[in-house]
């Protein structure tokens, strides 16, 4: 299709694309660091786009937040596959679980968003089900059947638990989380005869 768009069409698709991208990493970079209801002139700036720019791309706040968010998922769930393949079956739950936790950590305020009624988080919860959530079992199934953590665990509560603890009320420690998830997952062992 490409081949019919005359020489500047593509190049206004490469740098539509460019702007999207790089609005999506300033948008994260910036809610990770103020919350998800931090200035959209901020997030312009950081990307180097004007906000006629965010908003061609992003109608409202809520479709921002999702794409990114939608973004960050896929990224966590695509890790599962690439730790999985360079570590023991232990230490890739291990590493994904603190993905995830970072994951759910760095989304300040992403919470009560999700909560808001907007129709442009229902596409969220899919998400989770459809890429996270099977990520996260294959990576537990593997390690109970190489006897590197106890059986019996439930995935849903293991992943709830994990956003539980971090989304903690020590924001002003940020390491606080990550080293609350790697307690969590030391006692999954508990029990596993060595």
């Amino acid at each position: 299709m490409d081949q019919l768009l005359a020489p500047g069409q593509r190049r206004a698709r490469a740098d539509a694309r460019r702007s999207f991208d790089a609005l999506l990493r300033s948008a994260r970079d910036v809610f990770a660091e103020f919350g998800v209801d931090a200035p959209v002139r901020e997030i312009a700036a950081r990307a180097g786009v004007g906000l006629g720019t965010v908003y061609r791309h992003f109608p409202s706040r809520a479709d921002l937040i999702a794409a990114v968010f939608r973004q960050e998922m896929d990224a966590c769930a695509d890790a599962a596959a690439i730790l999985a393949s360079q570590n023991s079956p232990f230490d890739a739950l291990a590493k994904w679980m603190q993905r995830f936790a970072a994951l759910v950590a760095t989304k300040r305020g992403l919470a009560k968003a999700l909560h808001s009624g907007d129709p442009a988080f229902e596409v969220l919860r899919g998400r989770f089900e459809q890429r996270l959530r099977p990520a996260f079992r294959s990576l537990i199934d593997a390690a109970v059947a190489a006897g590197e953590v106890r059986a019996g665990i439930d995935a849903d509560e293991l992943l709830n638990a994990v956003r539980s603890l971090s989304m903690s009320i020590h924001e002003d420690r940020p390491d606080h989380a990550g080293r609350m998830v790697a307690l969590f997952i030391d006692g999954l062992r508990f029990g596993v005869r060595n």
